[in-house]
């Protein structure tokens, strides 16, 4: 995980959406304590957690489970040993009412800085306005997606069903365009997104990145180190038939997409739904 035995200057989760029934918190769990692990033996594989948006599904927190208050637990003791970052989502409601879960801070969008590169972290909603001026039409199509993960635990119809939606894509569009157009104007070499929960690496004058989600399969996040940028994938070594697995064909070595800043050493596992 680590880059040359130098512990990661960022691992960047988005999306997780505790309270969600498809929430994949087995796989995050084992994330978050693979961390505590190395960190309990003197080995941090990285300087900082980002948690780029939408921890929660919604507030009510009654409808977090055990294993949702796990997940929490487990963040809060890794916010006692290395630096974690809140960026608020859309979902997390008002920073003042959940930062104390946490014990950190919660920002509106942080500036992360790794090999020289200016890397601009927000969750990105604020750039998607179609889910203020049409919040019955955003709430019925995240039901009927949400129905869709239930049906097909594979998350193959859910996933066709976003790349055949012309709002979904405009939305894609629309966040990665005026991210990057503000990105520019505060002088950063690349914007770092979470919302669509579709994991994304774009080459450009300016890189655009997104992190993807922890509510469907594969479930990914970010590895930064150096400058450079990997989308990884969350494994259940107990879900050989995951889609992850499927998709990854593994041979013992963690996966990765290739990105604009990686080192190009890893198989694609993915792309555009």
């Amino acid at each position: 995980m680590a880059l040359d035995g130098q512990p990661l200057d960022a691992i960047i989760i988005s999306d997780i959406h505790l309270g969600c029934e498809n929430a994949q918190v087995r796989r995050l769990c084992r994330l978050l304590e693979g961390l505590l692990d190395k960190i309990s033996i003197g080995l941090p594989p990285t300087r900082r957690l980002i948690i780029n948006g939408d921890v929660f599904d919604s507030i009510d927190f009654r409808r977090l489970k055990k294993t949702h208050w796990k997940v929490l637990s487990l963040l809060r003791h890794l916010s006692d040993k290395i630096e974690v970052v809140w960026t608020c989502g859309n979902h997390d409601g008002p920073a003042e009412i959940i930062s104390h879960l946490l014990g950190v801070q919660v920002l509106n969008q942080y500036i992360l800085e790794s090999g020289g590169r200016r890397m601009l972290v927000m969750h990105g909603h604020i750039f998607d306005d179609f889910i203020d001026h049409h919040p019955v039409l955003t709430w019925v199509g995240d039901l009927i997606y949400n129905v869709l993960q239930r049906v097909d635990r594979r998350h193959y119809v859910a996933r066709l069903a976003k790349a055949r939606s012309k709002v979904f894509l405009h939305c894609l569009d629309k966040v990665q365009t005026k991210s990057l157009a503000y990105a520019a104007k505060l002088g950063c070499h690349a914007v770092i997104c979470g919302h669509t929960h579709h994991a994304a690496a774009v080459p450009g004058p300016i890189a655009y990145f997104n992190s993807g989600c922890w509510t469907e399969l594969p479930s990914t996040y970010l590895e930064i180190g150096g400058g450079q940028v990997r989308i990884c994938i969350a494994e259940d070594p107990e879900d050989t038939n995951s889609t992850a697995a499927q998709i990854a064909c593994h041979e013992g070595r963690d996966e990765a997409l290739p990105t604009p800043w990686s080192d190009q050493r890893c198989e694609p596992v993915g792309g555009r739904p």
